[in-house]
């Protein structure tokens, strides 16, 4: 199976995922196969939100509606180009998922099969349905994808690289257990935004975005402000407040409810508006519902700043403050050539 045949195989498979890219469900009767596999691909959406309260329908159809245009053809070569394929022998490929958002491991396993290798997947309790019956479709519509593709819920043997996301924690062993294996060991990173005050009411909404999507739960959500001595909340409140009726949704209510009480028993100084708190803090990663601020005086001190600490962050958004900066309301639309922790999957792939 060559290169190309894989690229059609994936935007295939990408016509198939936007069906389900709005809480409606659409069938387009011009995708291959769909009477096997629509019914079925419904059902297991309806499991995976079932078993994981944090996967609403909604943000199941968010996720999808991101990979359907990710997986158009012309987007996949142009993603491609730049890499070098030729002659790269098979290899299996390990890839341990985590499980905070829906089909937050696909990249990984997109990755590795565009590239010719074999794929072992180990997949996070929290989000092991939609990646499976996704796979059985791959291999329907390109049969040279059988034997390739494997789940496994047991211990992890005969593999030649690795690619593994968890804590800071499960990294630490990660590394000592994969010690001499080709390796991405991904850890805890978080997004932050650099405000200066000067911020539209578009960007603002656009920063909501950033922060409430999945529960706030993506490496890619911002869990923290960074902004100017004297800054008056008042104008970000007021942007984000569309997201309101996120406080209705129970697991959320439940962790803002408890936080806030954590909080207030500990006399800790807060700004809240009924569905997110806000609290001065120098850490990076902060608890559901709540977001960490930190004033800044000089913007070139902050750059240096984040420079600094860049093994802990994911997204920098803002207007330009630093070279990769996101747009506001971006953070959930990364491009596939938006590699996570910046390192670069493909070129990982291609020289194991």
């Amino acid at each position: 199976m060559d290169l190309q045949k894989r690229i059609n195989a994936f935007a295939k498979l990408g016509e198939f995922i936007e069906q389900f890219s709005t809480e409606g469900f659409k069938m387009n009767e011009n995708v291959s196969t769909n009477a096997l596999f629509f019914d079925g691909f419904k059902h297991q959406i309806k499991l995976a939100y079932e078993h994981n309260g944090w996967f609403t329908k909604e943000n199941i159809a968010f996720s999808l509606s991101g990979w359907a245009k990710s997986l158009k053809k012309n987007n996949i070569e142009q993603w491609l180009k730049k890499y070098h394929f030729n002659n790269i022998p098979s290899k299996k490929v390990a890839i341990i998922m985590a499980g905070n958002i829906p089909l937050v491991g696909f990249h990984d396993f997109l990755s590795v099969l565009i590239t010719g290798h074999e794929v072992i997947v180990k997949q996070s309790s929290n989000d092991k349905h939609l990646l499976p019956y996704l796979a059985k479709y791959l291999e329907q519509i390109e049969p040279g994808f059988k034997g390739k593709i494997t789940f496994t819920e047991e211990k992890l043997t005969d593999f030649d690289a690795v690619i593994a996301t968890g804590s800071d924690n499960t990294a630490r062993y990660f590394e000592h257990y994969f010690k001499g294996k080709a390796s991405i060991i991904r850890r805890n990173r978080n997004s932050v935004a650099v405000l200066t005050g000067e911020e539209t009411d578009d960007e603002l909404k656009g920063l909501s975005e950033d922060i409430f999507r999945y529960y706030g739960l993506g490496c890619r959500n911002v869990s923290k402000l960074f902004v100017p001595k004297n800054y008056k909340f008042d104008a970000f409140f007021n942007g984000v407040y569309e997201w309101h009726p996120i406080i209705h949704q129970n697991k959320y209510a439940n962790n803002y409810d408890y936080n806030k009480a954590v909080y207030l028993m500990s006399e800790f100084d807060l700004l809240e508006n009924g569905f997110l708190m806000i609290k001065e803090d120098a850490s990076y990663g902060s608890p559901i519902a709540t977001l960490f601020y930190e004033y800044y005086n000089d913007i070139e001190e902050l750059k240096s700043l984040l420079e600094t600490n860049q093994d802990k962050i994911q997204c920098v958004v803002s207007k330009g403050v630093t070279d990769n900066s996101v747009a506001f309301g971006q953070t959930q639309h990364p491009q596939l050539w938006d590699y996570a922790d910046n390192v670069d999957t493909i070129a990982f792939l291609l020289r194991i």
